[in-house]
């Protein structure tokens, strides 16, 4: 990829989280630090290339079970990373044409990418809002210029809660988020895990805190559930990714990303 200019802001000489995953997807829209750093995870812990596979395609059931059962017509993904093949508004307007997705990040080469995310049918409507998950009200006060916060929403977190290091105050983030939900809004989060593998996920995460930016944590299982507190989890509850309503051609495998989906009463 050729290096993007215009923002002192992109580091290609320190991996970055939004493109290594971009990198153990397949994408293009990466440096030789990502890839160096990718590939010594990968030889750590094997299954990351799983691990991102899997997080990859609980977005499209999630939100294929959103937008198809739960008819679900607006959707906030906040931690939106590097355009791939199915991005949250291409699944939700394949099935409702009319669906409104609203798109948070605040990597600047996101920003570059995005407007690869604002396409849109005609009926429905995509928009990029370049904010800080740590500053939530900032984020709906945005976000409110295209949702209809009296109207249920959808706000995905998937793989971006590891990067709020203090318990209390990731907590408080969702928190916020969800009080600003109308009832019937759900709320899905997918996040790092550490209850399997352990040995190899604290290394990673020892290694990309030394080496990558930004910072992250892994969680339990039981830690990730109370981000749910108060919601109505759906089933299977928070599980693997690869766990969480698999289809025939999905693998039969545990990674440490585990998710879950959760409704306002």
């Amino acid at each position: 990829m050729p290096e993007p200019a215009g923002d002192a802001r992109i580091n290609t000489n320190v991996p970055h989280s939004a493109r290594l995953w971009n990198y153990w997807l397949g994408g293009k829209d990466n440096f030789a630090s990502d890839r160096a750093a990718g590939d010594e995870i990968a030889r750590q812990l094997p299954s990351i290339i799983d691990l991102a596979v899997a997080d990859r395609a609980f977005l499209g059931r999630m939100v294929r079970h959103l937008v198809g059962e739960q008819g679900v017509r607006q959707i906030l993904d906040i931690g939106t990373g590097l355009p791939t093949a199915d991005n949250t508004h291409q699944v939700a307007q394949s099935i409702a044409p009319d669906a409104r997705i609203v798109y948070v990040d605040n990597d600047p080469l996101v920003l570059v990418h995005a407007r690869a995310l604002l396409t849109s049918t005609s009926a429905g409507a995509t928009e990029y809002i370049e904010a800080d998950l740590n500053d939530p009200e900032a984020i709906i006060a945005a976000a409110g210029r295209t949702l209809d916060f009296s109207r249920p929403v959808a706000v995905t977190l998937l793989g971006i809660l590891h990067f709020i290091l203090d318990d209390d105050a990731a907590r408080a983030v969702v928190a916020c988020l969800v009080d600003a939900l109308p009832s019937g809004s759900y709320l899905a989060i997918a996040h790092g895990c550490n209850d399997i593998n352990r040995e190899a996920a604290d290394s990673i995460v020892s290694f990309w805190n030394e080496h990558g930016t930004p910072k992250i944590v892994y969680r339990s299982s039981a830690e990730i559930t109370r981000f749910f507190d108060g919601l109505e989890l759906l089933e299977p509850g928070v599980v693997s990714c690869s766990r969480w309503r698999p289809g025939p051609g999905d693998p039969d495998i545990d990674v440490n990303q585990y998710c879950g989906v959760a409704r306002k009463p």
